[in-house]
Protein backbone atom coordinates (compact mmCIF):
# COMPACT_ATOMS: atom_id res chain seq x y z
CA UNK A 1 0.00 0.00 0.00
CA UNK A 2 1.28 3.72 -0.68
CA UNK A 3 3.27 5.02 2.23
CA UNK A 4 2.47 8.76 1.61
CA UNK A 5 -1.33 8.74 1.89
CA UNK A 6 -2.54 12.47 3.24
CA UNK A 7 -4.22 11.92 6.13
CA UNK A 8 -8.02 14.07 6.33
CA UNK A 9 -7.71 17.81 7.54
CA UNK A 10 -9.44 19.66 10.20
CA UNK A 11 -11.21 20.90 7.81
CA UNK A 12 -13.44 18.53 5.34
CA UNK A 13 -16.04 20.70 4.40
CA UNK A 14 -16.46 22.70 1.23
CA UNK A 15 -18.34 25.14 2.35
CA UNK A 16 -16.41 25.58 5.91
CA UNK A 17 -13.19 25.87 3.46
CA UNK A 18 -14.68 28.27 1.42
CA UNK A 19 -15.67 30.53 4.54
CA UNK A 20 -11.80 30.24 5.84
CA UNK A 21 -10.40 31.55 2.66
CA UNK A 22 -12.59 34.53 2.58
CA UNK A 23 -11.80 35.21 6.42
CA UNK A 24 -7.91 34.84 4.70
CA UNK A 25 -8.74 37.29 1.81
CA UNK A 26 -10.68 39.87 4.40
CA UNK A 27 -7.40 39.40 6.35
CA UNK A 28 -5.18 40.17 4.02
CA UNK A 29 -7.17 43.37 2.35
CA UNK A 30 -8.18 44.88 6.10
CA UNK A 31 -4.63 44.64 7.28
CA UNK A 32 -2.95 45.70 3.50
CA UNK A 33 -5.15 49.16 4.39
CA UNK A 34 -4.13 49.85 8.05
CA UNK A 35 -1.91 52.59 9.00
CA UNK A 36 -0.22 51.07 11.55
CA UNK A 37 3.45 51.10 10.82
CA UNK A 38 3.81 46.92 11.38
CA UNK A 39 1.44 46.24 8.44
CA UNK A 40 2.98 49.24 6.31
CA UNK A 41 6.30 47.51 6.40
CA UNK A 42 5.11 44.37 6.44
CA UNK A 43 3.31 45.10 3.28
CA UNK A 44 6.08 46.86 1.69
CA UNK A 45 8.11 43.41 1.74
CA UNK A 46 5.21 40.64 1.24
CA UNK A 47 2.52 41.83 -1.06
CA UNK A 48 -1.15 41.26 -0.18
CA UNK A 49 -1.56 39.55 -3.39
CA UNK A 50 1.47 37.49 -2.42
CA UNK A 51 0.00 36.55 1.25
CA UNK A 52 -3.68 35.89 -0.33
CA UNK A 53 -1.74 33.05 -1.84
CA UNK A 54 0.52 32.18 0.54
CA UNK A 55 -1.84 31.85 4.11
CA UNK A 56 -3.94 29.62 2.56
CA UNK A 57 -0.55 27.24 1.58
CA UNK A 58 0.62 27.68 4.95
CA UNK A 59 -2.84 26.18 6.34
CA UNK A 60 -2.65 23.35 3.53
CA UNK A 61 0.50 22.60 4.88
CA UNK A 62 -0.61 22.52 8.70
CA UNK A 63 -2.98 19.92 7.08
CA UNK A 64 -5.72 22.33 8.33
CA UNK A 65 -7.33 22.75 4.94
CA UNK A 66 -6.52 20.73 1.51
CA UNK A 67 -7.75 20.52 -1.48
CA UNK A 68 -7.56 16.85 -1.21
CA UNK A 69 -7.02 13.92 0.87
CA UNK A 70 -7.36 10.17 1.42
CA UNK A 71 -10.34 8.49 2.98
CA UNK A 72 -10.57 6.96 6.10
CA UNK A 73 -13.00 4.56 7.87
CA UNK A 74 -14.42 5.04 11.68
CA UNK A 75 -11.07 2.88 13.01
CA UNK A 76 -8.78 5.64 10.86
CA UNK A 77 -7.99 3.34 8.54
CA UNK A 78 -7.15 4.64 5.05
CA UNK A 79 -9.89 3.13 2.89
CA UNK A 80 -8.46 1.69 -0.51
CA UNK A 81 -9.47 1.89 -4.00
CA UNK A 82 -9.77 -1.16 -6.30
CA UNK A 83 -6.34 -0.86 -7.34
CA UNK A 84 -4.85 -0.99 -3.29
CA UNK A 85 -4.42 2.85 -3.25
CA UNK A 86 -5.94 5.04 -1.12
CA UNK A 87 -9.54 5.82 -2.21
CA UNK A 88 -8.60 10.17 -2.84
CA UNK A 89 -11.38 12.52 -1.72
CA UNK A 90 -11.08 15.96 -3.79
CA UNK A 91 -12.93 19.37 -2.43
CA UNK A 92 -14.59 21.13 -4.83
CA UNK A 93 -13.34 24.61 -3.92
CA UNK A 94 -11.10 25.19 -6.61
CA UNK A 95 -12.96 23.19 -9.24
CA UNK A 96 -15.94 25.94 -8.64
CA UNK A 97 -13.63 28.72 -8.91
CA UNK A 98 -11.59 27.72 -11.76
CA UNK A 99 -14.97 26.62 -13.68
CA UNK A 100 -17.18 29.04 -12.59
CA UNK A 101 -15.80 32.58 -11.16
CA UNK A 102 -12.86 32.03 -13.96
CA UNK A 103 -14.99 32.69 -16.67
CA UNK A 104 -17.47 35.06 -14.91
CA UNK A 105 -14.10 36.91 -13.87
CA UNK A 106 -12.84 37.18 -17.32
CA UNK A 107 -16.60 38.61 -18.97
CA UNK A 108 -16.23 41.75 -16.43
CA UNK A 109 -12.84 42.18 -16.51
CA UNK A 110 -13.28 42.30 -19.99
CA UNK A 111 -16.14 44.80 -20.52
CA UNK A 112 -14.12 47.56 -20.40
CA UNK A 113 -11.15 46.58 -22.44
CA UNK A 114 -10.53 48.91 -25.67
CA UNK A 115 -9.20 45.87 -27.78
CA UNK A 116 -7.39 48.54 -30.24
CA UNK A 117 -5.45 49.93 -27.63
CA UNK A 118 -4.72 45.99 -26.12
CA UNK A 119 -3.23 45.64 -29.28
CA UNK A 120 -1.24 48.84 -29.05
CA UNK A 121 0.53 47.04 -26.28
CA UNK A 122 3.00 46.59 -29.33
CA UNK A 123 5.19 42.71 -29.74
CA UNK A 124 6.75 43.09 -26.29
CA UNK A 125 4.32 40.75 -24.87
CA UNK A 126 4.12 38.00 -27.51
CA UNK A 127 8.34 38.50 -27.57
CA UNK A 128 8.15 37.59 -23.61
CA UNK A 129 5.51 34.70 -24.38
CA UNK A 130 7.03 32.78 -26.98
CA UNK A 131 10.88 33.19 -24.25
CA UNK A 132 9.22 31.65 -21.50
CA UNK A 133 8.04 29.22 -24.17
CA UNK A 134 11.52 28.53 -25.50
CA UNK A 135 12.84 28.57 -21.39
CA UNK A 136 10.62 25.60 -21.01
CA UNK A 137 12.01 23.77 -24.05
CA UNK A 138 15.67 24.07 -23.39
CA UNK A 139 15.18 24.47 -19.72
CA UNK A 140 14.29 20.43 -19.72
CA UNK A 141 17.46 19.18 -21.62
CA UNK A 142 19.82 21.84 -19.57
CA UNK A 143 18.58 20.55 -16.50
CA UNK A 144 19.32 17.16 -17.10
CA UNK A 145 22.32 18.26 -17.94
CA UNK A 146 23.40 19.78 -15.01
CA UNK A 147 21.71 16.73 -12.60
CA UNK A 148 23.66 14.43 -14.38
CA UNK A 149 26.42 15.35 -13.14
CA UNK A 150 25.56 15.49 -10.04
CA UNK A 151 22.94 12.76 -9.40
CA UNK A 152 22.69 11.06 -12.52
CA UNK A 153 19.81 8.01 -11.02
CA UNK A 154 17.67 11.04 -10.73
CA UNK A 155 17.32 11.52 -14.24
CA UNK A 156 17.95 8.28 -15.47
CA UNK A 157 15.88 5.26 -16.25
CA UNK A 158 14.96 3.02 -18.98
CA UNK A 159 12.32 2.23 -21.18
CA UNK A 160 8.76 3.54 -20.21
CA UNK A 161 10.45 4.26 -16.63
CA UNK A 162 12.99 6.68 -18.58
CA UNK A 163 12.71 9.74 -16.30
CA UNK A 164 12.99 12.06 -19.35
CA UNK A 165 9.36 10.62 -20.21
CA UNK A 166 7.87 11.79 -17.22
CA UNK A 167 9.97 14.97 -17.73
CA UNK A 168 8.06 15.66 -20.83
CA UNK A 169 4.68 15.71 -19.03
CA UNK A 170 6.00 18.97 -17.18
CA UNK A 171 6.93 20.38 -20.40
CA UNK A 172 3.85 20.01 -21.37
CA UNK A 173 1.93 20.97 -18.50
CA UNK A 174 4.42 24.32 -18.32
CA UNK A 175 4.03 25.63 -21.91
CA UNK A 176 0.20 24.50 -22.27
CA UNK A 177 -1.67 23.22 -19.70
CA UNK A 178 -3.66 20.08 -18.63
CA UNK A 179 -4.45 18.81 -21.87
CA UNK A 180 -1.15 19.16 -22.99
CA UNK A 181 0.40 17.56 -20.29
CA UNK A 182 -2.04 14.67 -20.65
CA UNK A 183 -1.03 14.44 -24.61
CA UNK A 184 1.97 14.46 -23.32
CA UNK A 185 1.92 11.21 -21.31
CA UNK A 186 -0.16 9.06 -23.72
CA UNK A 187 2.39 10.44 -26.35
CA UNK A 188 5.37 8.79 -24.42
CA UNK A 189 4.03 6.36 -22.12
CA UNK A 190 5.79 7.28 -18.79
CA UNK A 191 5.20 4.82 -16.11
CA UNK A 192 1.82 5.94 -14.43
CA UNK A 193 3.06 4.15 -11.32
CA UNK A 194 5.71 6.70 -11.04
CA UNK A 195 3.69 10.10 -12.77
CA UNK A 196 2.45 10.84 -9.48
CA UNK A 197 6.06 12.38 -8.58
CA UNK A 198 5.83 14.34 -12.13
CA UNK A 199 2.40 16.20 -10.76
CA UNK A 200 4.28 16.88 -7.54
CA UNK A 201 7.25 18.16 -9.36
CA UNK A 202 4.49 20.63 -10.97
CA UNK A 203 2.52 21.65 -8.56
CA UNK A 204 5.41 22.57 -6.28
CA UNK A 205 7.78 24.37 -8.72
CA UNK A 206 5.09 26.13 -10.48
CA UNK A 207 3.59 27.50 -7.07
CA UNK A 208 7.43 28.11 -5.82
CA UNK A 209 7.63 30.10 -8.79
CA UNK A 210 4.14 31.72 -8.95
CA UNK A 211 4.84 33.19 -5.33
CA UNK A 212 8.62 34.81 -6.77
CA UNK A 213 6.47 36.51 -9.53
CA UNK A 214 3.93 37.82 -6.71
CA UNK A 215 6.75 39.08 -4.95
CA UNK A 216 8.18 40.73 -7.72
CA UNK A 217 4.98 42.70 -8.25
CA UNK A 218 5.21 44.40 -5.23
CA UNK A 219 8.47 45.73 -6.49
CA UNK A 220 7.38 46.41 -10.60
CA UNK A 221 8.86 49.46 -10.35
CA UNK A 222 11.92 49.25 -9.04
CA UNK A 223 12.21 45.96 -11.65
CA UNK A 224 11.22 48.46 -14.64
CA UNK A 225 13.19 51.12 -13.68
CA UNK A 226 16.42 47.92 -13.75
CA UNK A 227 14.82 46.79 -17.40
CA UNK A 228 14.90 50.57 -18.46
CA UNK A 229 11.70 49.41 -19.18
CA UNK A 230 8.83 51.80 -21.64
CA UNK A 231 5.41 51.76 -19.40
CA UNK A 232 4.00 54.27 -21.53
CA UNK A 233 1.68 51.81 -23.75
CA UNK A 234 0.88 50.26 -21.01
CA UNK A 235 -0.04 53.41 -18.93
CA UNK A 236 -2.16 54.74 -21.69
CA UNK A 237 -4.53 51.57 -21.67
CA UNK A 238 -4.83 52.04 -18.00
CA UNK A 239 -5.49 55.78 -18.21
CA UNK A 240 -8.37 55.00 -20.97
CA UNK A 241 -9.60 52.27 -19.15
CA UNK A 242 -9.85 54.49 -15.50
CA UNK A 243 -11.12 57.79 -17.50
CA UNK A 244 -13.79 55.60 -19.18
CA UNK A 245 -14.78 54.09 -15.61
CA UNK A 246 -15.07 57.40 -14.20
CA UNK A 247 -16.93 58.83 -16.90
CA UNK A 248 -19.89 56.02 -16.47
CA UNK A 249 -19.50 55.51 -12.68
CA UNK A 250 -22.95 55.87 -11.37
CA UNK A 251 -24.64 54.82 -7.95
CA UNK A 252 -25.72 51.03 -8.54
CA UNK A 253 -29.14 49.56 -7.80
CA UNK A 254 -30.15 45.87 -7.24
CA UNK A 255 -31.65 46.59 -10.78
CA UNK A 256 -28.27 46.93 -12.57
CA UNK A 257 -26.02 44.33 -10.42
CA UNK A 258 -29.28 41.70 -11.16
CA UNK A 259 -28.79 42.42 -14.58
CA UNK A 260 -25.04 42.45 -15.10
CA UNK A 261 -24.74 38.99 -13.52
CA UNK A 262 -27.58 37.76 -14.91
CA UNK A 263 -25.94 38.12 -18.59
CA UNK A 264 -22.70 37.34 -17.01
CA UNK A 265 -23.73 34.09 -15.38
CA UNK A 266 -25.72 33.71 -18.65
CA UNK A 267 -22.37 34.01 -21.02
CA UNK A 268 -20.79 31.70 -18.09
CA UNK A 269 -23.43 29.16 -19.00
CA UNK A 270 -23.06 29.43 -23.29
CA UNK A 271 -19.36 29.15 -21.89
CA UNK A 272 -19.60 26.00 -20.86
CA UNK A 273 -22.41 24.57 -23.00
CA UNK A 274 -19.99 25.13 -26.16
CA UNK A 275 -17.29 23.06 -24.03
CA UNK A 276 -19.44 20.36 -24.17
CA UNK A 277 -20.12 20.78 -27.65
CA UNK A 278 -17.67 22.21 -29.46
CA UNK A 279 -15.37 18.88 -28.82
CA UNK A 280 -17.63 16.77 -29.68
CA UNK A 281 -18.27 18.68 -33.33
CA UNK A 282 -14.78 19.20 -33.69
CA UNK A 283 -14.12 15.23 -32.99
CA UNK A 284 -16.94 14.26 -35.56
CA UNK A 285 -14.96 16.17 -38.15
CA UNK A 286 -11.46 15.67 -37.16
CA UNK A 287 -11.31 11.94 -35.10
CA UNK A 288 -7.15 12.66 -34.31
CA UNK A 289 -9.05 15.51 -31.78
CA UNK A 290 -10.34 13.01 -29.56
CA UNK A 291 -6.75 10.96 -29.34
CA UNK A 292 -5.14 11.80 -26.16
CA UNK A 293 -2.14 11.62 -27.78
CA UNK A 294 -2.66 13.79 -30.99
CA UNK A 295 -1.37 17.13 -31.39
CA UNK A 296 -4.34 18.17 -32.23
CA UNK A 297 -5.82 17.08 -28.79
CA UNK A 298 -5.88 20.80 -26.96
CA UNK A 299 -8.98 20.89 -29.29
CA UNK A 300 -10.79 18.72 -27.52
CA UNK A 301 -10.24 19.57 -24.17
CA UNK A 302 -13.46 21.22 -22.57
CA UNK A 303 -11.29 24.12 -20.31
CA UNK A 304 -9.46 25.46 -23.53
CA UNK A 305 -13.21 26.07 -25.13
CA UNK A 306 -14.52 27.37 -21.72
CA UNK A 307 -11.32 29.93 -21.03
CA UNK A 308 -11.77 30.83 -25.07
CA UNK A 309 -15.74 31.44 -25.61
CA UNK A 310 -15.97 33.26 -22.28
CA UNK A 311 -12.88 35.50 -23.34
CA UNK A 312 -14.23 35.77 -26.72
CA UNK A 313 -17.73 36.91 -25.17
CA UNK A 314 -16.37 39.24 -23.10
CA UNK A 315 -15.00 41.09 -25.72
CA UNK A 316 -18.10 40.90 -27.76
CA UNK A 317 -20.13 42.46 -24.70
CA UNK A 318 -17.73 45.29 -24.88
CA UNK A 319 -18.82 46.36 -28.05
CA UNK A 320 -22.37 46.81 -26.30
CA UNK A 321 -24.45 49.09 -23.74
CA UNK A 322 -23.12 46.16 -21.32
CA UNK A 323 -19.71 48.00 -21.38
CA UNK A 324 -21.07 51.03 -19.23
CA UNK A 325 -21.61 48.51 -16.57
CA UNK A 326 -17.87 49.16 -15.43
CA UNK A 327 -19.86 52.04 -13.82
CA UNK A 328 -20.84 50.31 -11.16
CA UNK A 329 -17.89 48.10 -10.57
CA UNK A 330 -18.07 45.39 -12.92
CA UNK A 331 -14.12 44.96 -12.69
CA UNK A 332 -14.32 44.71 -9.06
CA UNK A 333 -16.64 41.87 -9.20
CA UNK A 334 -14.14 40.23 -11.12
CA UNK A 335 -11.01 40.60 -9.27
CA UNK A 336 -12.91 39.21 -6.29
CA UNK A 337 -13.51 36.37 -8.18
CA UNK A 338 -9.70 36.68 -9.16
CA UNK A 339 -8.78 36.45 -5.78
CA UNK A 340 -11.09 33.79 -4.49
CA UNK A 341 -9.56 31.59 -7.44
CA UNK A 342 -6.07 32.60 -5.78
CA UNK A 343 -6.59 31.34 -2.54
CA UNK A 344 -8.25 28.03 -3.57
CA UNK A 345 -5.12 27.88 -6.15
CA UNK A 346 -2.69 28.77 -2.44
CA UNK A 347 -4.59 25.86 -0.76
CA UNK A 348 -3.47 23.06 -3.38
CA UNK A 349 0.47 24.44 -2.11
CA UNK A 350 1.32 22.01 0.02
CA UNK A 351 4.51 23.33 1.63
CA UNK A 352 5.94 20.13 3.37
CA UNK A 353 5.86 17.99 -0.15
CA UNK A 354 9.17 20.39 -0.98
CA UNK A 355 11.50 18.17 0.53
CA UNK A 356 9.23 15.17 0.01
CA UNK A 357 11.28 13.81 -2.94
CA UNK A 358 14.29 16.20 -3.60
CA UNK A 359 15.96 15.06 -6.12
CA UNK A 360 12.96 15.75 -8.94
CA UNK A 361 12.17 19.20 -7.04
CA UNK A 362 15.67 20.00 -8.05
CA UNK A 363 15.41 19.26 -11.28
CA UNK A 364 12.19 21.24 -11.57
CA UNK A 365 13.99 24.49 -9.80
CA UNK A 366 17.21 24.46 -12.09
CA UNK A 367 14.39 24.07 -14.94
CA UNK A 368 12.54 26.86 -13.83
CA UNK A 369 15.62 28.87 -13.23
CA UNK A 370 16.62 28.98 -17.07
CA UNK A 371 12.74 29.33 -18.25
CA UNK A 372 13.56 32.69 -15.73
CA UNK A 373 16.97 33.51 -16.36
CA UNK A 374 15.76 33.55 -20.36
CA UNK A 375 13.22 35.57 -19.76
CA UNK A 376 15.18 38.11 -17.54
CA UNK A 377 18.33 38.17 -20.16
CA UNK A 378 16.02 38.90 -23.35
CA UNK A 379 13.69 41.18 -21.22
CA UNK A 380 16.80 43.29 -20.32
CA UNK A 381 17.56 43.70 -24.23
CA UNK A 382 14.45 44.42 -25.33
CA UNK A 383 13.70 46.81 -22.49
CA UNK A 384 10.52 44.89 -21.66
CA UNK A 385 8.61 46.19 -18.13
CA UNK A 386 8.64 43.30 -15.85
CA UNK A 387 4.19 42.73 -16.63
CA UNK A 388 5.53 41.20 -19.96
CA UNK A 389 7.82 39.24 -18.09
CA UNK A 390 5.53 38.24 -15.15
CA UNK A 391 2.20 37.51 -17.37
CA UNK A 392 4.42 35.75 -20.46
CA UNK A 393 5.70 33.80 -17.94
CA UNK A 394 2.36 32.63 -16.52
CA UNK A 395 0.64 32.40 -19.84
CA UNK A 396 3.09 29.02 -20.16
CA UNK A 397 3.86 28.32 -16.77
CA UNK A 398 0.13 28.71 -15.50
CA UNK A 399 -1.67 28.95 -18.20
CA UNK A 400 -5.31 30.84 -18.42
CA UNK A 401 -6.21 30.05 -15.03
CA UNK A 402 -3.05 31.97 -13.42
CA UNK A 403 -1.94 34.56 -15.73
CA UNK A 404 -4.99 36.89 -15.28
CA UNK A 405 -4.26 36.75 -11.91
CA UNK A 406 -0.83 38.06 -12.40
CA UNK A 407 -2.10 40.53 -15.09
CA UNK A 408 -4.94 41.85 -12.70
CA UNK A 409 -2.92 42.44 -10.02
CA UNK A 410 -0.91 45.48 -12.38
CA UNK A 411 -4.35 47.05 -13.04
CA UNK A 412 -8.11 45.22 -13.91
CA UNK A 413 -7.78 46.34 -17.65
CA UNK A 414 -4.58 44.22 -18.04
CA UNK A 415 -6.25 40.62 -17.05
CA UNK A 416 -7.38 40.03 -21.12
CA UNK A 417 -3.25 40.28 -21.89
CA UNK A 418 -2.58 37.14 -19.77
CA UNK A 419 -5.30 35.27 -20.89
CA UNK A 420 -5.06 35.94 -24.88
CA UNK A 421 -1.48 34.42 -24.66
CA UNK A 422 -2.28 31.25 -22.10
CA UNK A 423 -5.03 30.27 -24.89
CA UNK A 424 -2.20 30.78 -27.53
CA UNK A 425 0.00 28.49 -25.14
CA UNK A 426 -2.47 25.90 -24.95
CA UNK A 427 -2.35 25.50 -28.78
CA UNK A 428 1.61 25.58 -29.06
CA UNK A 429 1.65 23.11 -25.77
CA UNK A 430 1.70 19.93 -26.92
CA UNK A 431 4.47 20.86 -29.97
CA UNK A 432 6.67 22.81 -27.82
CA UNK A 433 6.75 20.35 -25.57
CA UNK A 434 7.99 17.39 -27.91
CA UNK A 435 10.52 19.06 -28.98
CA UNK A 436 11.68 19.19 -25.81
CA UNK A 437 11.25 16.02 -24.92
CA UNK A 438 13.46 14.87 -27.92
CA UNK A 439 15.94 17.15 -26.77
CA UNK A 440 15.70 15.49 -23.34
CA UNK A 441 16.04 12.05 -25.08
CA UNK A 442 18.89 12.94 -26.73
CA UNK A 443 20.59 14.22 -22.86
CA UNK A 444 19.78 11.51 -20.80
CA UNK A 445 22.16 9.47 -19.35
CA UNK A 446 21.57 6.18 -20.68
Amino acid sequence: MDTNLKSPPVFTDDFVVFGILMMLLAFVFYTSSHTHAFWKKFYVIFPSLLMCYLLPSILSSLNIISPEWHAVDASGNFVLDETGKGSLVKLSVYKVASRLLLPAALILLTLSIDIKALFGLGSKAIIMFLTGTVGVILGGPIAILIMSAISPDTVGGAGFDAVWRGLSTLAGSWIGGGANQTAMLEIYQYNQEKYGAMVLVDIVVANIWMAVLLFGIGKKEALDKWFKADNSSIEALKEKVSNYTASVTKVPTLKDYMILLGVVFGAVAFSHWSSIVLPDFLISLVPSIGDKSSMMSTFGDPFFWMVTVATILGVVLSYTPMKAYEGIGASKIGSIFIYILVASIGMKMDLKSVVSNPGLIVVGLIWMSIHALLLVIVGKIIRAPYFFLAVGSKANIGGAASAPIVATAFHPSLASVGVLLAIFGYIIGTYGAILSAILMEIVAPK
